[in-house]
């Protein structure tokens, strides 16, 4: 099994802390920290918290919004590429950082990485549907039995949007395109957010709904009767990533936060607390984007996905 982590190791903060002041950082406008981050803030707020009581650095921090989740901080980063104001960009998926690692707007020598992972995959209403009766494939969706039964986010933004695109780049165009057209023909509720899913699913509203681990994790927490299916060929691993903007403002406080986010600490946080599930693969083989592919037809396959899902 293969961990998810593409970071070298790190020390710990306090040892990290502890080389800046000895190299003479810190000066005083280093002693702030600006975070853009798509991490859910129930998750991240504490952690970030923790971060400054520990190295007397304030983080500001700008949240994403659950209807277009990562792609409105990354259209914000590629529009103030001129003049950084951005530090650290702590992103909860994969397919939006490798976007902005393409066209530079990390710094050049490690630049970004990524570590942990969540999954996508199918949630069920238990009082409604059993695990036998449940469809186990992606295709299945199209199946008449599951008209208007069906939840899941608008497919232009954030993981939905990153499956999809993987979708197709896996069964070609052709065959995915008739998936598309056949799906959305069959009714589904189409909502602003994968926590949105999980609560439709949860109120009996939908049957089965297309979600991320951490939301499925949340539902339960809230009393829902559902469960996830196990994962399959088609489900797909969603790794934390995190970067440090080139010309960052405050470049010290910046590699202090990247270094603090990827030790093992924080990864056992966001472990206990669901926000991902761990930092070893499954066995199973999931989805694997051909993600140079995937960047270089980017614009063209989101249209084609806006034609078909248009609401």
């Amino acid at each position: 099994m293969k961990a998810i982590q593409s970071f070298r190791r790190v020390p710990s903060l306090l040892m990290i802390l502890i080389g800046f002041a000895a190299q003479g950082c810190f000066p005083q406008p280093d002693r702030v920290v600006t975070v853009y981050t798509s991490q859910d803030q129930v998750y991240a707020e504490p952690i970030l918290a923790e971060f400054t009581k520990i190295s007397g650095i304030e983080t500001r921090t700008l949240y994403d919004s659950e209807a277009v989740k990562t792609v409105g901080l990354a259209n914000r980063l590629i529009a103030e590429r001129s003049n950084p104001q951005c530090d650290v960009f702590w992103n909860n998926e994969e397919l939006r950082t490798r976007q902005l690692a393409s066209i530079e707007i990390f710094r050049e020598a490690n630049g970004w990485g990524a570590f942990g992972f969540r999954t996508r995959r199918f949630v069920i209403n238990t009082n409604q549907l059993s695990i036998a009766e449940a469809p186990k494939t992606l295709r299945a969706l199209t199946n008449a039995a599951w008209r208007g039964r069906i939840a899941l986010a608008y497919p232009l933004f954030g993981t939905t949007a990153t499956h999809f695109l993987a979708l197709r780049d896996a069964w070609g165009e052709p065959v995915w395109e008739e998936w598309c057209r056949a799906l959305k023909a069959n009714d589904p509720l189409l909502v602003d957010g994968n926590s949105v899913v999980v609560r439709l699913v949860g109120k009996g509203e939908a049957w089965i709904g297309l979600t991320d681990s951490d939301d499925i994790a949340a539902g339960r927490r809230e009393g829902f009767p559902i469960i996830e299916l196990s994962l399959t060929a088609e489900s797909m691993l969603i790794p934390n990533t995190v970067g440090i903007i080139r010309h960052a403002p405050h470049p010290d406080a910046a590699q202090i936060l990247f270094d603090y986010l990827t030790t093992a600490n924080v990864t056992s946080i966001l472990v206990n607390e669901s926000a991902i599930e761990g930092t070893v693969r499954p066995e199973i083989t999931t989805l694997e984007p051909n993600w140079s592919r995937l960047l270089a037809d980017l614009d063209g396959a989101t249209k084609r996905l806006k034609s078909i899902f248009l609401r």
